[in-house]
């Protein structure tokens, strides 16, 4: 099949090539369903989709279901639970695998027969067909951002593709056909629109609320009310915006008929996500907190979190990855210098471009919110570097943000004798050359604190 594509791609112009490739993966997808002989049949999947927040979720959801007494599978972009409640690293670096990966992951979970697979679902997959044949019953939609538009084009067609899952959801006449869709999200009713049985959740808005919110620098307390129901929540992962992941995770729960108490308390039997606002504490007098973060909603949301537990100044380090969505990179940059104090550039798997013209994309962002260079503005490309300066920076009270890597383990990045990387979902027969090196952000900043 991929060598097809490849020929397909020589002889066919880019633009109709673009337009006619979700067809073709769904070719390629309806038939190694059939070869496998459709191993996702009879599963209960709950997927979950959105710009931000969908790996927490997930694991929210996994927490809870587990610590209620079912046995479940969970993939995401972190890691992969064939359903034995062993969490084994997704080697991938993709939310969303290739259908034929994909597969051989469904026939390793249907193997542990769990009660319930918690399937991260990306915009990729759903605009390529490559989840065709799994029996979404539950879906969940975080929000939808600018992100991705390398490949979608237009944010509406971004969207679109998101809200795919709803309609997976809605055709499952075996499922439960539950929608769960972010009510303050300006996409939320659209979403809900698509879905038999929706449920709109949020803090402003929605059927489920969230009220009574107490924020804390450890996560936050809240009543989650819907009719008469109420649940006293405590979510151990900080941020607003885990009050409404969590608050996600409430309605599923209520969807699949789990009681008040198996909610509340698999909720809070969740401490922490890997690379998603951790802290790294090597006695230093300021704080560090390493975050996925990678969008400029992402940034914003994690930057106006922090801010109030800030005596000092926040420094913020970042990149935007290579062959992917060039315009969010000066949002980015405006972003981090108007909420931020010091914003220092780096390398977020530059691939085959050149980081360099990657970090004045940023930089021009963050000059626009008054940002100056070799003042509070320092563009190095080397990420490891970067760490270093903004420590070298910090003074008691200060807070260093390293966003974008989170819980990843490795660089993307140019170089002059490449080794082959399949990084493009959206074209996996189109391999760019770069190199790879190991890297791991908590790792990497803890050695240099320690050096400090």
């Amino acid at each position: 099949m991929s060598s097809v594509r490849s020929l397909i791609k020589k002889v066919v112009p880019s633009k109709l090539f673009r337009d006619i490739e979700p067809y073709g993966h769904l070719l390629e997808a309806m038939a190694e369903e059939a070869a496998a002989g459709f191993p996702a049949k009879n599963m209960k999947v709950i997927g979950v989709t959105g710009t931000d927040g969908k790996t927490s979720t997930c694991t929210l959801i996994s927490a809870m279901l587990r610590n209620a007494g079912y046995k479940v599978a969970m993939m995401t972009t972190i890691s992969i639970d064939y359903g034995d409640g062993v969490l084994h690293d997704n080697p991938t670096r993709l939310t969303s695998l290739g259908s034929a990966q994909l597969i051989k992951r469904l026939k390793q979970i249907k193997a542990k027969n769990p009660d319930w697979l918690v399937l991260e679902t990306t915009s990729h997959a759903l605009a390529q067909h490559r989840v065709w044949g799994v029996p979404y019953s539950i879906g969940v939609m975080t929000n939808v951002g600018h992100e991705h538009l390398d490949y979608h084009r237009t944010f509406e067609r971004y969207r679109d593709a998101k809200k795919m899952l709803f309609k997976h959801v809605n055709s499952n006449k075996k499922g439960l056909r539950v929608g769960i869709a972010n009510a303050d999200d300006p996409s939320g009713a659209l979403f809900a629109a698509a879905v038999k049985n929706p449920v709109l959740y949020g803090v402003d808005k929605g059927d489920l609320k969230a009220i009574d919110i107490k924020p804390t620098p450890s996560g936050s307390t809240y009543i989650a009310t819907i009719g008469s129901e109420t649940f006293n929540i405590t979510c151990h992962l900080p941020g607003s915006f885990n009050v409404y992941n969590s608050l996600a995770c409430v309605a599923v729960g209520r969807a699949i008929g789990l009681s008040k108490e198996q909610i509340e308390q698999g909720i809070a039997s969740l401490n922490s996500v890997e690379g998603r606002m951790t802290r790294v504490d090597e006695g230093q007098d300021f704080d560090v907190i390493v975050d996925y973060a990678h969008t400029p909603e992402s940034f914003e949301k994690v930057i106006k979190e922090v801010r109030p537990l800030v005596k000092g100044r926040i420094i913020t380090v970042f990149g935007s990855a290579g062959r992917r969505d060039i315009e969010k990179r000066a949002a980015q940059g405006e972003v981090a210098g108007r909420l931020g104090d010091i914003v220092i550039p780096t390398e977020e798997d530059d691939r085959d471009i050149d980081g360099n013209e990657i970090l004045e994309q940023i930089a021009s962002g963050a000059e626009k919110a008054g940002k100056v260079k070799g003042k509070d503005l320092f563009l190095i490309l080397k990420r490891e570097e970067a760490i270093e300066k903004a420590v070298s920076l910090a003074q008691k009270g200060d807070m260093i943000l390293l966003l974008g890597k989170g819980h990843e383990k490795s660089i993307l990045y140019n170089g002059p004798k490449a080794t082959e990387y399949r990084s493009r979902p959206q074209d996996d027969t189109d391999p760019e050359r770069v190199l790879k090196r190991d890297y791991d952000e908590v790792s990497s900043v803890s050695a240099i604190l320690k050096k400090k």
